[in-house]
């Protein structure tokens, strides 16, 4: 008799009935998933022509509901010539100024949708992190979050993720949750499992440190983890001082920070397992998911249209940087048409992988991360330019961010294993002038952990100056 040949990294629809084992029958919500997947698994190979032609085919009945049911985003239209039938949208999208948040707090209740298609179910809110200095609160429907996990399962499928394994998490900051030393254990991997069954998923507080958190990972023994990429780099770099590995890990999932190319390289090297980036906001879901094959991204053209435009506001050519613009196609209750995220991207050349999903190079970050010179001039600080590497060989630095105070002053915060010398702290402070060209003051200030935010970022480079 033959023996069964084993499976492996097969992905099994979650069984929702009671009785239903296999074939799969999942619950509605994961009916839906499935659905949007099997049309992005043929979508996301069409030409850019087509898919651009069926975003704009979405797009026409978003703005005619925004143009009846909500009088801000009505306004808006009239006052930039498009109106109903809007058969001319795609000709015409670009005459409408782009949506800041700004804007978003000023109209108040008016760009909230006055009704939204019964089908579409039900309104949930979530209020942004603010780390632009603006908080908004954002309404969506169920169908767009139906989207949002369709997304989330195309990650874990497009980097050929074995769902059954067990994913780590380190990004949650609320006080009194996921705490050291044993954090929590969910029987699945979150909105994956109205799609797909799943092995657990474990969590850990992003506060712990990088001490309980490598302690931490060495007894889950992950294959997959999630964090944010400054919180990886200090744990990858006291696994890289103590020579600690995890043996099941497979690869790392960053979010919601800007992934610089050296932490790419220092993860391979102490961990052996690549680095797999998204792109994505509370406010309007995933904007561009990382090539399985490359490394640059991919917008996700069936949820959003992404534009990046430059200070003319025309779209940006492969290799120019310009602000990011997002529509989420899907969000019936609030229209967010052409939201100025804050971010600033490089367009890409179109990708080898073959799919026809426009590309971007490289997510840069916020205008507010921009050094400020006293003539005026602003510029990139762009700290992944493999200075990063010479700055941490300088001394025993955990963690390092650079807030420019004013014109002339930048305070350097570092997290630091012991008390740095004289010589070592006049090195660091030569390396900053060098980066930032230019004779700053540089004041030292040592701290026990570095401030994040209340979803658990932290930035490296912070501009105070107005």
């Amino acid at each position: 008799m033959d023996s069964i040949r084993p499976v492996s990294k097969v992905r099994i629809p979650y069984a929702a009935m009671e009785g239903n084992v296999w074939p799969a029958l999942p619950s509605p919500k994961g009916q839906t998933v499935l659905a949007i997947l099997y049309q992005m698994e043929q979508s996301q190979w069409w030409a850019p022509e087509v898919i651009r032609h069926h975003q704009f085919r979405q797009l026409r009945a978003l703005v005619a509901h925004a143009w009846d049911a909500a009088p801000f985003h009505r306004g808006r239209l009239e006052a930039a010539g498009l109106k109903p039938p809007f058969d001319d949208l795609q000709e015409t999208w670009t005459n409408l100024p782009p949506l800041t948040r700004g804007d978003i707090q000023a109209a108040g209740l008016d760009i909230h949708s006055s009704f939204i298609p019964h089908d579409h179910g039900n309104i949930s809110d979530i209020h942004t992190s603010g780390s632009t200095g603006k908080p908004i609160r954002a309404l969506r429907t169920s169908m767009h979050l139906r989207f949002w996990s369709a997304f989330t399962a195309r990650e874990h499928i497009w980097h050929r993720r074995d769902t059954m394994g067990k994913l780590a998490v380190i990004r949650n900051s609320t006080a009194g949750q996921d705490l050291f030393p044993h954090g929590t254990r969910y029987r699945h991997w979150g909105s994956t499992q109205r799609a797909f069954d799943t092995g657990p998923c474990v969590g850990l507080n992003i506060n712990s440190s990088a001490a309980e958190q490598l302690d931490w990972l060495v007894r889950q023994n992950p294959e997959y983890l999630l964090t944010h990429p400054t919180n990886l780099l200090r744990v990858l770099q006291l696994s890289a001082e103590e020579g600690v590995r995890l043996p099941n890990l497979r690869d790392v999932q960053t979010l919601s920070e800007i992934l610089r190319p050296e932490l790419r390289e220092l993860c391979r090297d102490v961990w052996g397992v690549p680095i797999k980036d998204n792109y994505s906001g509370r406010e309007v879901g995933y904007i561009a998911l990382q090539c399985p094959d490359h490394e640059q991204y991919h917008a996700q053209s069936e949820g959003a249209l992404v534009e990046v435009i430059d200070e003319d506001g025309k779209a940006c050519q492969p290799g120019q940087v310009g602000r990011v613009l997002v529509t989420p196609i899907h969000n019936f209750a609030m229209p967010f048409l052409r939201y100025e995220v804050g971010d600033f991207a490089e367009v890409g050349e179109a990708c080898l992988c073959g799919r026809g999903l426009p590309t971007l190079k490289r997510i840069i970050g916020r205008e507010q991360n921009m050094l400020s010179l006293p003539d005026g001039e602003k510029r990139w600080t762009l700290l992944s330019e493999g200075g990063i590497r010479k700055l941490l060989a300088l001394a025993p630095i955990r963690e390092y961010q650079f807030v420019q105070k004013s014109l002339q002053a930048i305070e350097i915060r570092l997290v630091v294993g012991r008390a740095l010398t004289g010589a070592e702290e006049a090195a660091v402070c030569d390396w900053a002038m060098a980066k930032f060209e230019h004779p700053f003051e540089f004041n030292m200030s040592y701290m026990d952990e570095l401030p994040r935010g209340r979803t658990g970022k932290l930035q490296d480079f912070i501009s105070e100056v107005a």
